[in-house]
């Protein structure tokens, strides 16, 4: 049986820290020769006077460095997810630096780089919040059930409507097999799987990690 491995996040630190400013990464940036990647604001004041990367001296663009590096969306999204409250204080240092300089020109002007997006509206998750999840029974493949959806049962879902079950975040998918094993007297000599959609879902998967892993929106 897989178990779940609980890490400090200092063990993770030299992933998710920039080498020149020490902090956690924002605006994550990579150098596409090396990929090493550092804050926006960091590298890009760095190849104002510097012709190669900080980590390693390789080369970067001869003429025009900013050429060479490139926004890292998924390691940005990685360092929010593990670094408790860091979302939220950027959000916060954003907000407060546009109401002080209200004609400051926003790079993107994007609600994210205003600052105007809250933890929920990301997606980020904690181990204590509360999931709300509706379960089926398992009828096949998706390709399968979308003949019963043309053919008019679609409306007949909707008036039976759907019920929820609220879980931690921290809820395991074993625990969540073991509950619908006694709600619904399955006998011993009968395994338990969860799905989502059509792909068998690991014992060890916490709630959180699945709504991370697949496209599972609020």
């Amino acid at each position: 049986m897989h178990r779940t491995t609980r890490i400090k996040i200092t063990e993770l630190n030299p992933h998710l820290m920039c080498a020149l400013c020490g902090g956690y990464f924002i605006d994550a940036t990579t150098i596409v020769e090396c990929l090493h990647s550092f804050c926006k604001t960091c590298i890009v004041r760095y190849l104002e006077t510097n012709k190669y990367c900080p980590m390693c001296d390789v080369q970067v663009h001869k003429t025009r460095p900013l050429l060479s590096i490139r926004s890292d969306k998924t390691l940005q999204d990685i360092v929010y997810k593990l670094v408790p409250g860091l979302f939220k204080d950027e959000m916060k240092r954003r907000r407060d630096f546009y109401a002080a300089y209200p004609l400051a020109e926003v790079p993107n002007g994007s609600n994210e780089d205003r600052g105007e997006v809250s933890e929920q509206d990301k997606g980020n998750l904690t181990d204590d919040e509360i999931v709300s999840l509706s379960i089926e029974f398992y009828e096949g493949s998706r390709e399968e059930k979308k003949g019963t959806v043309e053919n008019g049962d679609l409306e007949k879902e909707k008036k039976n409507g759907v019920r929820f079950l609220r879980c931690p975040a921290a809820m395991t998918v074993m625990h969540l097999a073991k509950f619908l094993r006694n709600k619904m007297d399955v006998p011993s000599k009968y395994k338990v799987e969860v799905l989502y959609e059509d792909e068998p879902l690991k014992e060890y998967y916490t709630l959180m990690d699945i709504a991370y892993i697949y496209p599972w929106r609020r």
